[in-house]
């Protein structure tokens, strides 16, 4: 009996035969030996999931060398805006970021940006670097997507 060719009907790639009759499990070597189908190779997918979430928040500290005036929270949201608009023009300054807190002692604030634009608003501050021609620097000391999660600090909790 003539052995036939690679890719004819009732072969599978490796050259076996379906068992008549048999389940998909089984197969004939062309020598008439019956062996195990082996498993379907894994296939690598990969999958990213990106956050559900509309917003991010971001727990952020202005840092001012000198200790000159501090600004208040209108400066302080317009710092925020003209550091986007610098690096990233008028789109970035249309970025929509609000500042939920703001402590005028600590020069800390709680912001939140749309959740598309927080590397914008995170790259801007990062490279702001003048604050009324005096030197500052921000500090992200926090980022989530719920607000919840900058509301405690475990580093600074107090134990009684």
């Amino acid at each position: 009996m003539a052995t036939p060719r690679r890719g004819a009907r009732g072969l599978t790639p490796r050259g076996r035969r379906r068992r008549a009759g048999g389940s998909a499990r089984h197969w004939l070597w062309p020598g008439g030996r019956m062996a195990r189908a082996e498993p379907p190779a894994a296939t690598f997918e990969r999958r990213v999931l990106r956050s559900a979430a509309e917003h991010h928040y971001l727990r952020v500290r202005l840092e001012l060398p000198d200790g000159g005036a501090r600004p208040s929270v209108a400066q302080f949201k317009q710092l925020v805006v003209s550091a986007l608009r610098e690096l990233h023009g008028e789109v970035g300054a249309a970025l929509p970021v609000d500042v939920l807190t703001y402590e005028e002692k600590s020069l800390s604030a709680i912001l939140r940006v749309i959740s598309s634009g927080l590397v914008k608003l995170w790259s801007a501050l990062t490279l702001l670097g003048f604050y009324q021609n005096r030197r500052c620097a921000f500090r992200v000391l926090q980022t989530s997507p719920f607000l919840l999660a900058l509301s405690g600090n475990s580093r600074e909790l107090v134990l009684d």
